[in-house]
């Protein structure tokens, strides 16, 4: 009988690339996917170590995942991924837990791995490695939507911020190729797919002979119809000629995530992030002069080591100066084995980091509306994902629907993406994933912008 396996995934847009990178390796070696994990013969979680709560939920789920060895013994139960490469030895001796402990860069070894857990001895490989890039590995789409594909287009990371754990986990930048990444992309898209997320710790430093303007052109050249996006960009890194790429391609997402971390220049010296208060807001000029209406989005850290109520203050200035649309903000979490956690004091109360956090969250949700609002009146250009998850009332203009009583009836609230990445709910008759239609806005909210189809 086929085996099956059931996979869960935490943590970044790589690890779910990942994934389907995993997918495609137990695919090939005749295993199939399930989603659930009682009729599952092996039982995999790829985790995330970027900060503890993500691996306080993973040892929730492996307590869940134990609960089901014990009623079915056979179950081969895998850690994968960064808390794999991080916790090897915590892992092994979790009372008989798991099974597998296999590292970022060693997916290719998964079934001799499972062979060797299904014989009753741990399987275990971590090894790091300079060249692995699964580059002629095509990933198998989980839980897609059938319109939106990652592309990993390089591993690891030499940036070495003070905080951060990814070196450790991931190993040093190595690039793909970039044909493969182009006949990646091209595939997805003769598959109906009209959105690639083209991926990478650092993708300013992808370091093939083209560079990554070249890579971009490349893959925004493959047709008009293919929306281009990436992440994640590096502050220190992001050139003019990536800006003035974007400008000339209208399918590049006018939409650029670029993590600051923090607006005081002596803290992001402290977290070795390479640039200064005022290098950012001078690519943030660059932004707004080559790609005017850009929206921008960020990662920011509340309370790292030595923040003083100043610093804090600097980061709130910065926040309204540059008016994001979107931040992901997060307490700071010490790593261990990070350059912070070796050299640095984690100084800040647990009480003060959560007060600035809530104020950072505070600002951010009063910039996020106030973006969203400046679309009030516009027609914007979306890009259709699928059904919303909650409806809207219906409008019943000539604009919004049909005038067929049969269209209006069978109208639902549908979702989608602005080039800018914002999400648009709208009501639609006829409409499906994939396709592309004028939405003039009418009201929105601090997360969402609420239109009528044109």
């Amino acid at each position: 009988m086929t085996k099956k396996y059931y996979i869960e995934t935490y943590g970044c847009q790589m690890n779910v690339a990942d994934s389907e990178v995993v997918a495609s390796i137990l695919g090939d070696a005749g295993y199939e996917p399930v989603t659930d994990i009682k009729v599952a013969d092996i039982i995999l979680v790829n985790t995330c170590s970027i900060r503890d709560n993500a691996e306080q939920r993973v040892w929730g789920r492996l307590d869940l995942f134990r609960s089901e060895k014990r009623k079915r013994p056979q179950v081969i139960v895998g850690v994968l991924g960064c808390m794999a490469e991080r916790l090897k030895e915590k892992l092994l001796e979790s009372d008989k837990m798991v099974d597998m402990v296999v590292g970022p860069d060693a997916y290719r070894e998964l079934p001799m791995l499972v062979e060797t857990a299904g014989s009753g001895h741990t399987a275990v490989n971590v090894l790091l490695s300079r060249e692995e890039t699964y580059a002629d590995i095509s990933p198998v789409r989980l839980e897609s939507n059938g319109v939106s594909a990652f592309i990993s287009i390089m591993r690891g990371c030499n940036n070495m911020c003070s905080y951060c754990v990814v070196p450790y986990v991931r190993g040093a930048e190595r690039s793909r190729d970039p044909e493969t990444i182009v006949r990646e992309a091209r595939e997805v898209f003769d598959k109906g797919y009209r959105e690639v997320t083209l991926l990478g710790q650092n993708v300013n430093s992808y370091s093939n002979s083209i560079g990554f303007p070249g890579l971009l052109d490349k893959v925004a050249s493959i047709d008009p119809l293919l929306r281009v996006r990436f992440s994640t960009s590096h502050p220190k890194d992001l050139s003019d000629d990536v800006l003035e790429l974007m400008s000339r391609h209208d399918n590049i997402c006018k939409h650029i995530h670029l993590p600051v971390q923090s607006g005081s220049s002596n803290v992001l010296t402290r977290m070795n992030r390479k640039y200064t208060r005022e290098w950012y807001l001078e690519r943030i000029a660059a932004i707004n002069r080559i790609l005017p209406g850009c929206n921008l989005s960020t990662d920011i850290i509340a309370g790292f080591c030595g923040e003083t109520e100043e610093e804090h203050q600097d980061t709130l200035d910065l926040m309204r100066e540059v008016g994001f649309d979107f931040a992901y903000m997060f307490k700071y979490s010490e790593r261990p084995d990070t350059k912070a956690a070796r050299h640095m004091k984690d100084d800040v109360p647990e009480d003060v980091k959560t007060r600035r956090l809530n104020e950072i969250i505070a600002l951010q949700n009063k910039l996020s509306g106030v973006s969203k609002r400046s679309d009030i009146g516009k027609t914007l250009e979306v890009l259709v994902e699928g059904k919303a998850k909650k409806s809207i009332a219906r409008k019943d203009t000539a604009r919004n629907l049909s005038s067929d009583n049969a269209s209006q009836d069978t109208a639902v609230t549908m979702m989608g993406r602005t080039s800018g990445n914002k999400v648009v709910v709208f009501q639609a008759s006829g409409i499906k994933p994939g396709d592309y239609v004028n939405v003039e806005i009418t009201s929105a909210t601090s997360a969402t912008l609420i239109g009528n189809i044109i």
